[in-house]
This record gives C-alpha cells, sequence and structure tokens, in this order.
C-alpha cells in the first residue's frame, strides 16, 4: 500500500490547480478497517483532534466538569463571549484565574466577536485561545488531584499522565513520541487507524463513564466543540448523534452513533477538503449523510463566483 494517496483535487475552469495529498481511514463498530487510503498504520500528530481523547483523562483525574464544560474542553471554541465565560467559570471554581492559563494570547475567530474587540481596544488575550477550555479542565483536574497547577504542562506530571494512558487505551497504540503542541500542550504521536479506534469507543461508550461523557457534551452542545457555522459544531448539529473533531495542519475524525469512524490526515495540512473527506468516509460506512451535503460542496472562486470545485478522489 502506498504511504500516502491523492484525497482531493483543486480544479479551476477545468484546470487541476493543486492536488492534496494524504491518508484516511474507516472502522466498523469492532475496529476493524473497512476504508483505508495509505498507510494508516503510519503515525500522525492528532493536534486538537486529540481534544476529546484529552478531556476523557482530565474527567479521569478527577477534575469536575458539567457537559457544557467538558464540549469546550473537548473542542476548539471561536473565542465568543459564551465560551470565554465558561472558561472563566471553569478557572474560578478551581481557585485560578486566567493568569493560569499556560496557552499563548490570540484573537477571537469569530468574527463579530473579533471585530467588537478591536473596535474596544482590547488585544490577544489567553482566554479568546481556542484551546483555552482544553488547557483550564487540565487545570481543573491537577487541583482536584492536589497537584500544582504550575506544572500542568509538564508531561511527566500526574495529570498528563492519566492523560497519555487514556489516550493508549482508546487508540490501542503507544507510540513513545510526546512533542508539544501548538497551544503548549504535550501531544501524543499515535496511528491514524487509532485516532479513529478512539473516535468509535467514544461514540459507543457505556452510559455514565469518561468516555460516554465526552461524547454525550459534544452532541448536546456542538456549538461550545466549535462556535457559530464553525465546520464541526455544523457537521454535529445537521447530523445529530455524530460526533466531530478536527484539528490543525489538516486532521480529522469522526464516529456515529453506532461506532463506524473516520479519521484523516491531509500531508500539506490544509484543511479545506477535511470535513468533505470526512463526511464521504461515513458514507462509505453506509451512514446517511445527506443532512450535510452543504458542507461536501466546495467551489473554487473567481471574482466572488464559482469557477470550479474541489473533487474528492477516494
Amino acid at each position: 500500500m502506498d504511504r500516502v494517496v491523492e484525497l482531493a483535487a483543486v480544479v479551476r475552469s477545468g484546470f487541476v490547480e493543486s492536488r492534496h495529498f494524504g491518508v484516511a481511514v474507516a472502522v466498523d463498530p469492532g475496529g476493524d478497517v473497512v476504508f483505508a487510503a495509505g498507510d494508516v498504520e503510519a503515525v500522525l500528530l492528532p493536534r486538537s483532534t486529540a481534544k476529546p481523547l484529552q478531556a476523557v483523562g482530565c474527567i479521569v483525574s478527577g477534575a469536575e466538569l458539567s457537559d457544557e464544560e467538558t464540549a469546550i474542553a473537548a473542542g476548539s471554541h471561536t473565542g465568543e463571549d459564551r465560551h470565554v465565560a465558561l472558561v472563566d467559570g471553569m478557572l474560578k471554581a478551581a481557585g485560578l484565574d486566567r493568569e493560569a492559563l499556560g496557552c499563548p494570547p490570540d484573537r477571537a475567530q469569530d468574527e463579530p466577536t473579533l471585530f467588537r474587540l478591536i473596535a474596544e481596544g482590547i488585544g490577544p488575550e489567553t482566554v479568546r485561545m481556542n484551546c483555552s477550555g482544553k488547557h483550564a479542565a487540565m487545570l481543573k483536574a491537577m487541583v482536584a488531584h492536589g497537584d500544582d497547577p504550575k506544572d500542568y504542562l509538564d508531561p511527566q506530571s500526574p495529570v498528563q499522565r492519566v492523560i497519555a494512558a487514556e489516550i493508549e487505551r482508546l487508540t490501542d497504540s503507544s507510540t513513545g513520541i510526546v512533542t508539544v503542541d501548538g497551544c503548549g500542550a504535550p501531544l501524543l504521536g499515535m496511528p491514524l487507524r487509532g485516532l479513529a479506534l478512539a473516535f468509535s469507543r467514544l461514540a459507543t461508550a457505556d452510559a455514565g463513564t469518561a468516555d460516554s461523557r465526552v461524547a454525550e457534551a459534544m452532541r448536546r452542545y456542538p456549538e461550545l466543540v466549535g462556535g457559530k457555522g464553525h465546520q464541526n459544531s455544523e457537521v454535529m448539529r445537521l447530523l445529530p448523534g455524530v460526533i466531530a473533531k478536527g484539528g490543525a495542519e489538516g486532521v480529522i475524525g469522526m464516529a456515529t452513533p453506532d461506532g463506524h469512524a473516520v479519521a484523516v490526515k491531509v500531508i500539506d495540512g490544509n484543511p479545506r477538503a477535511t470535513t468533505a473527506l470526512g463526511l464521504t468516509l461515513l458514507e462509505k460506512c453506509g451512514y446517511d449523510v445527506s443532512g450535510a451535503d452543504d458542507l461536501r460542496a466546495l467551489p473554487v472562486l473567481g471574482g466572488g463566483k464559482p469557477v470550479g470545485h474541489i473533487t474528492l478522489t477516494i
């Protein structure tokens, strides 16, 4: 099997302008591969697609999280005021404030919020950074565990070790690869098949478990996993019961309520086709994704008008 294959092509006025290569996999509820494109055992860095798995580790470590807090811990929020209020509440419950956040300051991704803050003269803030929900959950876990929250980003801290163990359990893999994510948190490498397997396990977990709590929170509050108009949120809104989480550098994972799950890694890191690819893989599993067809329409614009499209090649 080729290590990577073509996943999508950008066609402008009939001319193939760009091609996206990568790896894609779909697994059934038992974890068996039902579709593979490229080397699905190759290790990747899942980036923010790992957040639902990290949220499981925070709960297992003792973090007391509401459904809303669990959803934002598992998500990459867009910096809306409601997102900030949740993160602030998580920090306050742990006896902390925004100074405890170790993620870098950033501007809100939600455009109306961004423009309002610029008009008010407010610059980048750590709490607006899309990973602040995950960081707040890790901090709550540290406090609940009785550890110094200042050490929460140390891969050898007790909470990060629990998170790593939960990720290895969910993915059935232990690569030994530990890096630093863009937000500063520890990030584990994993095979693409393992990432899909983890999403399958989250989607079908027994009620009351940490796995199930994360999946149910994502389903119940998709707007906290992303934000208004965010593609992850839209997938879950349009296809109730499905869980979806993308990450930087062209990664995405999705799972259906019955445990079919998919994962994609685009090698050039461009995410513009990842949602459409994930939905197409779910369709290959026999799942009806017609409710989200608008998310699979990927026009190529010229002068603000469609002059082509992105064609999926798997």
